[in-house]
């Protein structure tokens, strides 16, 4: 497994276009056929993926669990059904409807373009907050997030085999769509004044999706108040585990397995483990080092690294910089 091409049993993450589609005949029916037809939309897709993780090792960026992807680990995490898998696929599936949306938006694709409103009707009232009244009209370039939710789902939800419903499939489509919803569910309205001397006698307005570090942070709650689940008898649906814990709703994250504590290097559970990683040895969080070195306790070293300093603009127009060499202390984990 290459570093760029991340493949699991149920929805392949890929980032390289080329690896996509160099063996279509891997591929679900749907995701050769995008290969074939429309490969300019799965570029979009690796650019969606690449998004994902990006946002995903931010959010886990202070974890034990850190979402690096390394040949040894990352594609062992995505066999299982622990509530980190769940968060990548969601957050892969949810940067794949981000990508092909916004590139329709910068009318980068042929197939679609800016959303299509005229026919909706505005409301009595603006959709933007303001002290004062003002008519309104839709207009400008609306992100057309069904068409990137529908590319999403083509290329992300792999169609099983007829009479299959293993659990893990169930689980993974789940987590596809909370991840698309995030997107889709959250669209926010954006609008431009048109008046004399700022007057805003007139509002056109468009819909907008979320900036996708909240896409994220949404996620990232659910990923805290994930549902474990079950499957049913006739492994056709998720049922919560617990007598008295409620149905997830399609926004939920859900997994069937617990993770492991990512203390040390396991290829099986696909834990690279905490030894080297930088801590704070202050910190009251997940980041702690204490909490993030498993008890190991942690040593201090100073590193040395250039950057730029004592930058001054000469007109015109250059900027000139000194380079400096800069140390740093750290906590490492042992």
């Amino acid at each position: 497994m290459s570093p760029t091409t991340l493949r699991a049993a149920g929805s392949p993450l890929l980032m390289d276009p080329n690896s996509i589609c160099r063996k279509t005949k891997r591929l679900a029916g749907r995701q050769a056929e995008l290969c074939q037809t429309e490969p300019e939309i799965v570029s979009e897709v690796a650019k969606g993926a690449r998004l994902g993780i990006r946002e995903c090792q931010h959010q886990f960026r202070q974890s034990r669990w850190n979402c690096t992807i390394h040949k040894k680990y990352f594609g062992k995490i995505l066999q299982q059904d622990i509530r980190e898998t769940a968060f990548v696929y969601a957050i892969t599936s949810a940067g794949v409807a981000y990508a092909v949306t916004q590139a329709c938006s910068m009318g980068e694709l042929l197939q679609c373009g800016c959303e299509n409103t005229p026919s909706r009707t505005p409301t009595p009232h603006p959709p933007a907050s303001g002290t004062q009244a003002a008519a309104w009209e839709w207009g400008g370039c609306g992100d057309d997030v069904e068409f990137g939710y529908d590319k999403s789902k083509q290329f992300m939800d792999t169609e099983k085999k007829k009479g299959q419903s293993d659990i893990k499939s169930l689980i993974d489509l789940h987590n596809n769509e909370a991840g698309r919803l995030m997107v889709k569910n959250y669209m926010r309205t954006e609008c431009k004044c048109h008046g004399l001397s700022g007057s805003c006698a007139v509002k056109t307005c468009w819909r907008k999706m979320p900036h996708f570090r909240e896409v994220g942070d949404r996620l990232l709650d659910r990923f805290n108040g994930a549902f474990k689940v079950m499957g049913s008898n006739n492994g056709k649906m998720l049922i919560p585990v617990g007598p008295s814990i409620k149905q997830p709703d399609k926004q939920d994250l859900v997994y069937s397995a617990e993770s492991p504590d990512f203390c040390l290097a396991n290829r099986r559970t696909g834990s690279p483990g905490t030894r080297g990683r930088a801590c704070n040895g202050t910190a009251v969080d997940a980041s702690a080092c204490d909490l993030l070195c498993c008890g190991r306790g942690h040593r201090e070293q100073t590193v040395s690294f250039q950057k730029n300093c004592h930058c001054r603009f000469h007109w015109c127009c250059v900027v000139q910089c000194k380079r400096c060499t800069v140390r740093k202390d750290l906590s490492l984990c042992v």
